[in-house]
């Protein structure tokens, strides 16, 4: 079992940082939330052009047909630079739906776009303030008419498709949506972070294409799921990294009473108790990617654990990285708040801390692991 990254793939990551530190991707995300554009589309764009939207999508339809590995290591600088472009949401989730669910007309059809750009894509499933489960669904679809609201929906205003979980008379199943339809409505709603926007989104009598079958919609969705979980826990690894060198970089150059402040034992425990987070979340991180890239039947155990650990990580990093910079901390002109908000978003992008702690204990007694 090797946990560590290929040397193309450690490549791959090396460059990923250069170009988005080049980019100024923090200032973009601080942009973004002064001027409430919810996206940088310029950025977006250029991130297509290095084909990183097709890292996963086979050759045969365009993409770079690169596996989850590949994935993992540009996700993670995406969160270490705070990048404000909706690549969770049509990377993650909805590109890996049309290629595992989808029949060969969607693919031909929806992944060279993706691929391109031309489209960008979303998954709806949150109806109201609790985890969806299959009997609080209630937007539905019959004879490939989609009816109902979806909220906190991911990048939803540049999404030009979402997926959508919904009820059928055969049970939960994934429906594929055209934004440009004037049967479909989207409307902004405030969250901690603005500069990955959230949206609700009404369809009424929205014409859809069926994602797989009727019948294992919910199956399809856990799925995904655990697949994204693993990505995002990268993205948690990212920011929690970079709190942390933010943090060590300040404790060196503030002086108080005459000495750095990293001379004081109250930051080095600090400092130590964000490094021993950031390890044990790698490790579980780790784990989970190469449990996803072998498609391991621990992978939903994996997952659960990373997403746990990471999510933690982020949250205590962010929160420490605030006070460690003391006073200045606290102020916009520091970059403090930015990963702070982040993690705080992240933290419930695809599930609360609640929810996947819950997983974990399921995916445990399911396995007889403990």
């Amino acid at each position: 079992m090797n946990l560590d990254f290929s040397d193309d793939q450690k490549f791959l990551q090396s460059e990923a940082r250069k170009f988005l530190e080049k980019e100024g991707s923090i200032n973009r995300s601080r942009k973004v939330l002064e001027e409430k554009h919810n996206t940088d589309q310029d950025l977006w764009n250029k991130i297509v052009e290095l084909g990183w939207t097709g890292i996963r999508i086979p050759e045969e339809y365009d993409g770079l047909g690169l596996g989850y590995l590949e994935l993992c290591v540009v996700a993670e600088e995406l969160g270490r630079f705070l990048a404000p472009v909706p690549f969770s949401s049509s990377v993650y989730l909805f590109t890996e739906a049309i290629i595992k669910y989808a029949n060969e007309d969607v693919k031909k059809e929806i992944l060279p776009k993706l691929v391109s750009g031309e489209i960008v894509g979303t998954l709806a499933v949150t109806e109201d303030l609790f985890a969806p489960t299959i009997s609080n669904i209630k937007t539905t679809s019959e004879n490939n008419i989609v009816n109902g609201k979806k909220i906190a929906v991911a990048d939803a205003e540049i999404a030009t498709h979402s997926i959508v979980v919904s009820n059928s008379s055969s049970g939960i199943c994934l429906r594929l949506v055209d934004h440009s339809s004037d049967t479909v409505s989207i409307e902004h709603q405030d969250t901690i972070d603005e500069s990955r926007g959230h949206f609700s989104i009404e369809y009424k009598n929205s014409p859809s294409i069926l994602i797989g079958d009727e019948s294992n919609g919910w199956e399809f969705y856990e799925n995904l799921l655990n697949q994204a979980a693993v990505l995002f826990s990268f993205e948690q690894i990212g920011g929690s990294q970079a709190s942390l060198d933010m943090a060590t970089s300040y404790a060196k150059e503030r002086y108080a009473f005459g000495r750095q402040i990293g001379s004081f034992q109250a930051i080095k425990h600090k400092l130590a108790d964000m490094y021993v987070a950031i390890t044990l979340a790698k490790s579980n991180t780790y784990y989970a990617a190469w449990a996803l890239s072998t498609e391991s039947s621990d992978l939903s155990v994996a997952s659960a654990t990373a997403r746990v650990s990471s999510t933690k990580a982020y949250q205590l990093c962010s929160k420490e990285n605030i006070q460690t910079h003391g006073g200045n901390g606290f102020t916009w002109e520091y970059d403090c708040h930015l990963y702070y908000k982040r993690s705080k978003l992240l933290s419930v992008n695809i599930g609360s801390l609640p929810n996947w702690k819950e997983k974990l204990v399921s995916s445990l007694e399911k396995s007889n692991t403990y």
